[in-house]
């Protein structure tokens, strides 16, 4: 690692931190480029010609360095606050019928799940879930899904990389089965949970063969709170209808104004555009130590590192039986109140977070965890849980 390399983190100054699948700490480079952004609006005028130009400056270069990180074009790229609204995109612009059908996994997020819920409420659409829990280990992820598909099936939700394991799907595989299972010309689409993924694993979604892939900046790219996107195939953009629409979503060049034809017709209005300019600066830092493969092998790397050492720990279990494949490590403590001991932790400057189902202990590694930290860490739970 370069040296001096972590002091662009302030957050990493004081603690041990193990919580970049809930939200990374911003490098100063993104603090400074957000603020100078505000700044500059403010001086020219909120609201004019310069600042228009400016936000459409803003957008388009943001849009342009996710896709070159995704290995997509920028067209097909809307830029939303977080991954929920990402997925609620793809969810509610599919134009549901009574019967149709969404397969989901055993392992997606809440919030993803409640929106699919009320879509099944309104619509008299049905839910299927598939075990996906159980392939964590030696299972195979690709004939579990295949398995439950059903003539009626319009929607495949499931997560690139599982926010409760770490556990890393084969997507490339699963999409290629449910291609082949699609009956006539009825086409399944395939929406993707990207928050574990964007900015942890080498990404080119163009070979995945997936419909709709939701991401965040702020996770593990270690961007401002409040910048996302949606990846959506140029083949699924006609089936997708926007459910809001604004300014942004409209082709001035018309003077009909009707909607954009790439995937800027699922943005909206105004955001905070600083923002946008603070998520590039941070994927110019991430970039600035090695390539996203280089970064994917240190994180899992580390990963290892510390699922090795914390069964090692007398009352720890970890979830996976074998080594990580991400950077999510989840463990459980025989005897031992979870929310108590995260919170002990916390106290010692030891950032980690609980998970509900299955009930664990999450501890996230970035490719600049230190080993020390690790270390330390494993000493501290020994002593709490003694």
């Amino acid at each position: 690692m370069p040296m001096n390399y972590r002091q662009q983190f302030p957050a990493l100054a004081n603690k041990a931190y193990f919580n970049y699948g809930g939200q990374g700490p911003m490098p100063q480079a993104a603090l400074g480029a957000i603020v100078a952004a505000y700044e500059r609006i403010q001086t020219q005028g909120p609201f004019g010609f310069k600042t228009s130009e400016l936000v459409g400056r803003e957008s388009n270069l943001t849009r342009q360095a996710i896709a070159s990180e995704l290995g997509v074009t920028a067209e097909s790229i809307a830029l939303t606050e977080n991954v929920t609204a990402g997925c609620n995109i793809a969810l509610w612009g599919l134009n549901w019928q009574p019967g149709d059908r969404i397969l989901i996994s055993d392992c997606e997020h809440p919030g993803v799940i409640a929106s699919i819920k009320e879509i099944c409420r309104r619509f008299q659409v049905e839910i299927d879930v598939f075990p996906l829990m159980a392939t964590l280990d030696n299972g195979d992820p690709v004939t579990v899904v295949t398995a439950h598909l059903q003539p009626q099936t319009r929607l495949v939700v499931l997560s690139h990389v599982l926010w409760n394991t770490g556990q890393v799907l084969p997507l490339a595989e699963i999409a290629a089965g449910i291609r082949q299972y699609s009956p006539g010309n009825r086409s399944i689409r395939i929406l993707v949970d990207a928050a574990q993924s964007v900015g942890l694993l080498p990404l080119n979604l163009a070979q995945l063969g997936i419909d709709f892939y939701a991401f965040t900046g702020h996770k593990w790219w270690c961007g401002p709170e409040g910048v996302g996107g949606l990846y959506i195939h140029p083949d699924a953009l006609a089936s997708l209808d926007p459910t809001f629409i604004g300014w942004r979503s409209l082709d001035y060049s018309n003077s009909d104004l009707p909607l954009v034809r790439d995937a800027r017709r699922y943005e909206v209005a105004t955001s905070a555009y600083p923002l946008y300019a603070g998520l590039r600066a941070a994927i110019a830092t991430h970039q600035s130590w090695g390539s996203a493969a280089d970064r994917a092998s240190k994180i899992v790397s580390l990963a290892t590192y510390l699922w090795e050492n914390l069964q090692q720990v007398a009352g720890i279990s970890c979830l996976n039986q074998t080594a990580p494949q991400s950077g999510l490590v989840s463990f459980q403590v025989r005897s031992a109140d979870r929310a108590k001991l995260v919170k002990d932790l916390e106290d010692r400057h030891f950032y980690l977070r609980t998970i509900v189902d299955p009930a664990c202990i999450r501890a996230c590694t970035h490719y600049f965890t230190t080993t020390t930290e690790i270390d330390e860490l494993i000493q501290c739970l020994r002593k709490l849980i003694s």
